[in-house]
């Protein structure tokens, strides 16, 4: 039997979810979180095999959560599930550890194929997502890109100064302050030799990291 956590900050999601998982004889949910924060703590008591994942959650974002675990070596194998295509985030979990990526439009069965294929051990990979890290191989071997400098926080803020959210709702966001939101916004900056939020939504579209 495969045990599946949820975590994804809307309700409807994460009962639909588990209805769509809880149809297969070989899949048990065994709990549905709404907090990255939730999640580590959950998994410190609960043994899991497969963690269906949400990029954008309050608390610690998928990402980080991600990286906490595996700084406290948990082996459960992570699913990404985000709204966001995959151009923008599945080679950023991919590096971060994630065993398969979809997006949220993805049909039930391909759910329940890739937390199978997590769980055995393998890697989830759509032909858009195996394209794009293609790509990205071979962008890589001519010199890291500036973005590919940021944390996983300051990826998650950069893209949202991109798209012009204002420090204060960022900040209500990631549960942090709007100061916190300002330095992070200063070293963003700094790292890749960008002076000002107009260059940087440029860039962002330029390189696909918005849509």
């Amino acid at each position: 039997m495969i045990r599946v956590l949820i975590a994804d900050d809307h309700p409807v999601v994460r009962s639909g979810l588990e209805m769509i998982l809880s149809k297969d004889p070989n899949i048990v949910v065994v709990g549905a979180v709404g907090n990255g924060r939730y999640v580590v703590d959950f998994l410190d008591s609960n043994p899991c095999d497969v963690l269906v994942l949400d990029i954008a959650m309050p608390g610690m974002s998928g990402l980080e959560v991600m990286e906490q675990l595996k700084r406290e070596k948990n082996k459960v194998r992570v699913l990404v599930l985000s709204m966001h295509k995959e151009e923008i985030y599945a080679l950023e979990a991919f590096k971060a550890g994630a065993a398969g990526y979809l997006i949220k439009e993805c049909v039930p069965l391909d759910l329940i194929e890739a937390v199978k294929k997590a769980a055995s051990g393998g890697k989830y990979v759509s032909s858009r997502s195996a394209e794009k890290m293609a790509f990205e191989i071979g962008r890589r071997s001519a010199g890291k890109a500036p973005h590919e400098t940021l944390t996983s926080r300051e990826f998650q803020v950069m893209r949202m100064i991109a798209e012009g959210v204002t420090p204060k709702n960022i900040a209500g966001e990631l549960y942090v302050s709007a100061k916190t939101i300002n330095s992070h916004r200063i070293r963003i900056l700094e790292k890749m030799n960008i002076k000002t939020n107009a260059e940087l939504t440029r860039y962002a579209l330029e390189n696909k990291l918005i849509e």
